[in-house]
Formats: C-alpha cells, structure tokens, sequence
C-alpha cells in the first residue's frame, strides 16, 4: 500500500467559469469583471501548463476533455465525484450542486480501462442526494492510505454519516473535526477538507487554526504524530492562498514532488518550503484564474488513480502446441499474448 500514486485523472474544462451553485459556500471562490469565453480560455492555458510540468517530472497524466453536453463549469475538479483505489474499487461521490451531479461520466471509466486500469468493483453513495446528504470524495476527506486514517472536516458537503459509512466500507479509521474560516467576521464552515490540510507520505501540511474546538485539535494532531507525520502548520492567510490544497505524487524514477499552485507557493515562508524540501521537493504552476473563479486549486484538479493495471501473462508454447492451435510455425519458440 503506498500513500502516492504517479498517475494523476484531469478534465480539461471547456466551459470554466465561477459557479453561481457552489460559491453559496464556498468562500474562496471571487466574481471576476471577464467574458465567460475569456475566463475559459485562461483556465485552458493555466490548465494545459500545469499538465506540461507535471508530465515534465514525469507523473503520469490520463487527461479527458469535459463535453459540451451538459452545463458543467466545475468539471475541472473530479476528485470531488470519483476516488480510485488500489483494490480496483471505484467511489462515486453525492455533490452538494445539482449541475455539478452531471460531471459523472461512464465514459471516464472506459478511458481509464483503455489505458489498462482495472475496475472491479464500484461502490456508489450518489443516492444520499435525494436525501440532501452529500460527501464530495477526497475534496472532503483526505486519506491517509498506509495507516488507513481518514481525516474529515465536516460541513454543508460533508456529511459525518456518509464519512463514517465510508470508512466502514473502505475501512478507515474515522478522523472528524469542524474547521471554520473567518467570513464578514464570522466563523464559517470550509467547504473542503482538502483546502485546509494535505497529508503525504512523511509529513502534513495543516491550517490548525481553523480548528476552533481544542479537542478536535488536539485529536487530529494526536493522529498525525502517532503515526509519524511531521506537521507544517500553516496560517489561515496562507490557507485562503491555497497553501493547503497540495498533492504529493511521484515523478520519473519514483520521486516524490509536493504539487501546489504559484499562489501557494509565493506564501509560504522560507522555513516552511526548507521543511517541505527536507521531504521533497516541490512543484508549483500558476492557476490564478482557476483558483479565483473556482475557489480550487492543484490538489482539487488531480484524481489520484491507485487502480491496479492489467497484467498480461506470457505463455512459452512448444511447434506441437501450436500445431494442436491450428499455428503454423517453425521449429522455434514463440510468445503469444494472453489476456
């Protein structure tokens, strides 16, 4: 079991804009004086280069293109709908915005199969949306995959039953606080577990002052420490740039790089990105558009794939074996490809 993966799900947005059905709550998202066409177009160029430098470290980037088909604006953040697991399980996530239940797409299944991963099993909770109970995939819960622990910050689109069903399915440890953001002066609910903390293979970054119960505090970072995290706080202010939507994935040669956006990185203190180096280093893209009109940013637009791939299985047949096959052949060895 490890906690990265290198291959990395991405939607390429075609119709990217600030959605008027999330930013109820979601408090990181900004209306900005551009065309939709306009913004679009920016969050295809932010997009493209993020994708071009992460394959240039050499993470494997299954990119599809969203369709037309549907009113879609959130696509570019599918880690929300759909997690990946290395038993071949697939979950399929309830979303607190109707147009965003639309991003579910068979067909994303069946380009992951083209590319050899294997489905074996899928397990769905999208029916809690009748009941107006929602769990947005890792945007709400941060998994830390070795120790099976699941970290979860409840709010209007984490819903603590759905999580511990969850973790009952899945068999994780539950991990369930309140963290809250500063809104017109009061404390409100963050919309994402995911913005306000990141756990990788040997540390975690976190926003603790966004946990306003001591306890819950207390207990989160009892967790982290037990199961040898270093833990690199982060401020809210550095919260609100995105300094704790961050993703650990592996490269070329199976290096660990620390994804975040230009935003995230330019706010964080030299002691912090010594920290991080001292774990691995770092690899940051602009994404400014997508993080104003989206309220996301890296963490949100990569769905890590841990699905097994295909094995395919050699088999050594003898001039009389392929004779019984009705092969012609010499008297030589040959290889023929079994599914």
């Amino acid at each position: 079991m490890q906690q990265t993966t290198n291959t990395i799900l991405m939607i390429r947005p075609i119709n990217f804009r600030m959605n008027e059905q999330t930013a109820v709550n979601n408090y990181f998202q900004e209306d900005i004086d551009l065309k939709n066409a306009e913004i679009n177009n920016k969050a295809q160029q932010e997009f493209d280069a993020y994708v071009f430098k992460l394959k240039s470290f050499g993470v494997n980037v299954v990119v599809v293109s969203d369709t037309d088909k549907f009113d879609t604006p959130d696509s570019i953040f599918p880690n929300n709908w759909i997690s990946f697991h290395s038993d071949g399980t697939v979950g399929l996530y309830p979303m607190f915005a109707e147009n965003r239940r639309l991003e579910r797409r068979d067909d994303i299944l069946n380009e992951l199969e083209k590319n050899d991963f294997l489905i074996e099993n899928i397990v769905d909770y999208t029916s809690a949306e009748e009941e107006d109970l929602f769990l947005e995939g890792t945007g709400s819960i941060i998994l830390d995959r070795v120790n099976r622990k699941a970290y979860c910050a409840l709010s209007a689109r984490a819903d603590e039953d759905l999580f511990i069903e969850f973790c009952e399915d899945f068999e994780y440890t539950p991990v369930v606080f309140v963290a809250n953001q500063t809104v017109e002066g009061e404390r409100a609910a963050i919309y994402h577990t995911n913005v306000m903390m990141c756990v990788a293979e040997t540390f975690a970054v976190i926003c603790l002052d966004t946990i306003d119960n001591k306890a819950e505090k207390k207990n989160v970072l009892k967790h982290l420490k037990e199961d040898g995290k270093q833990v690199i706080e982060i401020t809210e202010a550095q919260m609100h740039n995105f300094a704790g939507n961050m993703l650990q994935v592996r490269g070329a040669n199976d290096e660990l790089f620390l994804v975040m956006s230009k935003t995230a990185h330019d706010s964080l203190t030299q002691s912090q990105v010594a920290k991080i180096n001292n774990h691995c280093k770092i690899i940051s893209s602009s994404l400014e558009t997508i993080e104003t009109c989206g309220g996301g940013s890296a963490r949100c637009m990569m769905a890590e794939v841990f699905l097994p791939k295909i094995k395919i299985k050699f088999k050594l047949l003898r001039i009389n074996e392929f004779t019984t096959l009705g092969y012609c052949a010499s008297n030589y060895y040959n290889f023929i490809y079994l599914l």
